[in-house]
């Protein structure tokens, strides 16, 4: 499923983050110590190799909502950038912490001139964000930030799982319909 909103393409697409030749960057949902870890992290930092987490480790420890970014080495894009999401029912208030994943990491990518970036659901993993709330705060702030992006002009929601995806595109519409 792919929406346009002042120029800026938003796209849900079953798969495998660190699988997107497409984009010049993708999202680590990552831990504080941006180290190896399981899930989304594990993954990117494994098909990236060894040399993510010496660039990374002196950018640590990051809080809830902060974003950094590195190169992404063997992965086949130019950046990673690295957000550490809300632990849902721990770090409050999650949705603004959630929200500023989002924006952090659109900032980043525009200060770097990334045309296009892939993001995974973050927090919904061990982190236990619901993932319909999550799709919805994700979805909201880059609706409303899209007008904004210079540079940033294909956004990618890369899930994991087909419920995941369907559950991305139902909230997509939703929000596309309330934002319009």
């Amino acid at each position: 499923m792919e929406k346009k909103i002042s120029g800026v393409q938003i796209e849900c697409r079953h798969g495998d983050i660190t699988n997107q030749d497409d984009c010049d960057a993708v999202v680590n949902a990552a831990n504080a110590r941006l180290e190896t870890g399981g899930g989304v992290a594990g993954a990117i930092h494994r098909a990236a190799g060894p040399e993510l987490a010496k660039e990374a480790r002196p950018l640590a420890p990051i809080k809830p909502g902060d974003a950094v970014i590195t190169k992404a080495y063997r992965l086949p894009n130019k950046y990673v950038i690295h957000c550490l999401g809300p632990v849902y029912g721990n770090d409050k208030p999650e949705d603004k912490l959630l929200a500023d994943c989002y924006s952090n990491a659109l900032n980043l990518a525009e200060g770097n001139q990334v045309k296009s970036i892939a993001f995974p659901a973050i927090s919904t993993g061990v982190f236990g964000y619901p993932i319909q709330e999550a799709a919805s705060v994700a979805f909201d702030t880059i609706l409303k930030m899209a007008p904004t992006l210079k540079s940033v002009k294909k956004i990618v929601f890369v899930l994991h799982s087909i419920q995941d995806l369907e559950v991305h595109e139902k909230v997509l519409e939703e929000e596309f319909k309330n934002f319009s």
